[in-house]
């Protein structure tokens, strides 16, 4: 089955400009009515002052610096952000995060990352999640339950000097909250929703020898009905369940050196894809015609183990990582465009891998650069880095022609295709970066990585025609090859000081992926069955800053990027994936965050970028040069605020209010259809004290209809395929801490 790597947005035209005008006017009144509540309270909050932003901190690995400094745009989602908007995935950590787009399906096991254009196979990501240090090499790890998480980095631009493959558009960071050294601390909550939902968690930290030892344990459960109805059986298709853990044990051996061990396990029973016919989805969203229900189902299991020494000259840390994860689904491979019509077909696809990686990393002590002098000093580090990966998949798909061949006995009855692939994949790399800063002005800073990967890939493949009383013809087609990939991958930026709380830089990035394998030793679509590696380059001005109270905290950054051998995923049966040629993006983004009382905030973002193929692309046999590359909004922009007010007694009432707009993009390279630009309002209102808290919420407040997800028919390639946004959701959140 294709799992639609594809793109979002295409709204019907209205049928005529009185139409258009109320869209127009629905859409601003929507705006404003978002911030009425937080307005109101905004106002009322302003009698008490106090203005300082907290400084922030970037947690990924290897930038672990404050953002200021950094020569990158990055967005960071901390505590306080987690913790107010109720955040339980990466995407919806993301918000805040300009010309980034996650292109998801109903299934949680589906997920890729889209920063500044930059997308990927989910074999092949070109965003890599880095779990407190971990990458996940394969999407499907990628999109879990967010637990016990003190921090989400989002880095935009290729970051391949310091992490190497699968970096080319950036990449994503998630920090788990340390477990507590001094003081029993927990907190539970529940969420009860509209649609069903019910959602259960707690955590607790245990210092089970007082500034030495400590266990930390978490966990919870959800579940909620379909938002998505099959109107053949009257029921809903894309229902949720399922659990989630973690559990940490941090052993400070002494002052300098520490042993964090981290596990965290997932069980997800998810309902089938909610993928129906775009032009009946557009009509009736969240609405489907399907003669076969399946279902999803992921366990995915990822211990960790750190350990980190400080030493007088060298600072040391090792990060051993191992994620394991099966999958099985079930679907229809029409998506119900042929319900009882000419061909019917259905899937069975399971995959399931292992990874193994370790990472050793020297640097310089923590704030101790080493001096030249009086007006130099220089932060440097060092690493080496090595992992294997075995993946597996075995899918059949059948396609019943019995109403076509019903009185042709010569052609076949049904086809049922069955691949069976194993991939090997092993590599390392090493890489060393230093940063001289001259007069405490100006920071030169230079990176080179080398990686080596080889890929080993064993297809087998047996399409097999039935043909009613003549039986069965197969056609078997086996495959063994492997491929060895070798780059160097270098970055540069010169960062001037103009002042304390203010910066301005110029850098130079490269990124890549490895080239791989397309599972099955034949593949449709005209996909090959392997593909090369997509290397880019991107050049970025950026400037950051804050007022010189600290109320106000902005960044903007200008870049342009150009690919080679841009890798495309293509419709198929399977993920298809194929070298579509050269492409290039530029663009401008930003943020901002303002605190106009010590309780009353606002913040946004905005991104806007410009993308194309360059000559000689091509789909296939489609000449695709000139057109935007696909999912890629052509904008995207977030506002929102948050308002606290003493109430006395220790108690606050609050209220938040968000809006986020996706502009118009592409669905497919083709661009044969797409969809416009639509906005989305987040609300909360509540009342809190130290120990508890009681909300309620609304997400999608104003029930925007949109289609953020569609590719071409693999059976009737006329039409597009595509799930429905998100409904209006509404409920409760209730909690305590001790």
């Amino acid at each position: 089955m294709y799992r639609p790597l594809a793109t979002p947005f295409v709204v019907p035209a209205q049928s005529n400009e009185l139409g258009i005008a109320a869209s127009r006017l629905r859409k601003r009144g929507q705006l404003w009515a978002a911030f009425t509540v937080a307005g109101v309270f905004g106002f009322l909050g302003c009698y008490t002052y106090g203005f300082d932003l907290p400084e922030v901190v970037i947690t990924a690995p290897k930038l672990e610096l404050g953002l200021q400094a950094l020569p990158a745009s990055a967005t960071v989602a901390d505590s306080d952000f987690l913790g107010d908007t109720a955040v339980r995935t990466v995407k919806d950590a993301a918000f805040y995060a300009p010309n980034t787009f996650f292109n998801e399906f109903s299934v949680r096991a589906v997920s890729n990352a889209r920063f500044r254009g930059v997308g990927g196979s989910p074999t092949n990501p070109a965003v890599t999640t880095y779990f407190d240090g971990v990458p996940q090499f394969n999407a499907y790890s990628s999109s879990i339950t967010l637990l016990d998480v003190e921090q989400v980095d989002f880095l935009r631009g290729p970051v391949g000097a310091l992490f190497g493959r699968n970096s080319v558009g950036g990449l994503i960071h998630v920090a788990s909250r340390r477990p507590s050294l001094t003081t029993l601390e927990g907190e539970a909550e529940a969420t009860y929703g509209s649609y069903g939902l019910f959602e259960e968690r707690a955590r607790v930290s245990i210092p089970l020898i007082k500034d030495t030892l400590s266990l930390s344990i978490a966990g919870g459960d959800s579940q909620r009905d379909g938002y998505t109805k099959n109107s053949a059986t009257g029921k809903d298709l894309d229902s949720r369940s399922g659990w989630f853990g973690k559990a940490q044990v941090l052993w400070q051996i002494d002052p300098d050196l520490e042993v964090r061990f981290l596990i965290s396990g997932e069980e997800d029973r998810d309902g089938d894809y909610a993928l129906g016919l775009l032009s009946k989805l557009r009509q009736n969203p969240r609405l489907v015609t399907r003669d076969y229900e399946g279902f999803t189902h992921r366990d995915l299991l990822t211990p960790t183990l750190q350990v980190k020494s400080h030493g007088h000259s060298v600072d040391f840390t090792s990060t051993t990582g191992l994620v394991w994860w099966k999958t099985q689904d079930r679907t229809v491979v029409d998506y119900g465009s042929g319900m009882l019509g000419p061909t019917r077909g259905s899937e069975d696809n399971r995959e399931k891998q292992t990874a193994w990686t370790q990472e050793f990393r020297f640097a310089n002590p923590v704030k101790e650069p080493i001096s030249l002098g009086n007006n130099a000093e220089l932060s440097w580090q060092a690493g080496v880095f090595g992992f294997k990966q075995d993946y597996d998949q075995s899918a059949t798909y059948l396609t019943d022609l019995t109403y076509v061949n019903l009185f042709d006995p010569s052609t076949p009855s049904s086809l049922r295709s069955a691949s069976n692939s194993q991939f090997q994949d092993w590599g390392g790399g090493c890489y060393v970066q230093s940063t001289l800063r001259l007069f405490q002005k100006w920071d030169l800073a230079a990176g080179l990585r080398f990686d080596h990967e080889s890929k080993t890939a064993d297809m087998v493949t047996n399409d097999t025609a039935y043909y009613g009383a003549l039986g069965p013809f197969q056609t078997p087609l086996s495959l063994h090859s492997t491929r060895d990939y070798d780059r160097l991958t270098p970055q540069a930026s010169l960062t001037f000081l103009s002042r304390e709380y203010a910066s301005t830089y110029f850098a130079f990035s490269s990124g890549y992926k490895a080239g791989g394998f397309n599972t099955g030793a034949r593949t449709s679509s005209g996909a090959p069955v392997s593909y090369k590696e997509e290397t880019s380059r991107t050049y970025e001005l950026g400037l950051k800053g804050n007022s010189a109270s600290s109320s106000l905290r902005y960044d903007l950054a200008v870049f342009y990027t150009d690919w080679q051998q841009l890798q495309l995923n293509i419709p198929s049966y399977r993920y298809g994936v194929t070298n579509a040629g050269d492409a290039q993006a530029f663009g401008v983004e930003g943020s901002v965050k303002y605190r106009l009382t010590q309780n009353w905030e606002v913040f946004g973002s905005a991104g806007w970028e410009q993308t194309r193929f360059l000559a000689g692309s091509r789909e296939g046999t489609t000449n695709i040069a000139g057109n935007r590359l696909p999912t890629v909004p052509q904008h995207t922009a977030a506002l929102g605020t948050q308002v606290t007010i003493d109430v006395g007694s220790g108690w606050q009432t609050y209220a938040r209010a968000e809006v986020q707009n996706t502009g118009g993009l592409k669905y497919d390279p083709v661009n044969g259809d797409g969809q416009d630009s639509y906005s989305t309002v987040n609300m909360r209102v509540g009342i809190k004290n130290k120990r508890v808290f009681i909300e309620g919420y609304a997400n999608n407040a104003f029930n925007e209809k949109y289609v953020p997800l569609a590719f071409k028919n693999p059976v009737n390639s006329t039409e597009y395929i595509g799930e429905s946004g998100a409904p209006a959701t509404f409920g409760m959140r209730v909690g305590v801490k001790f």
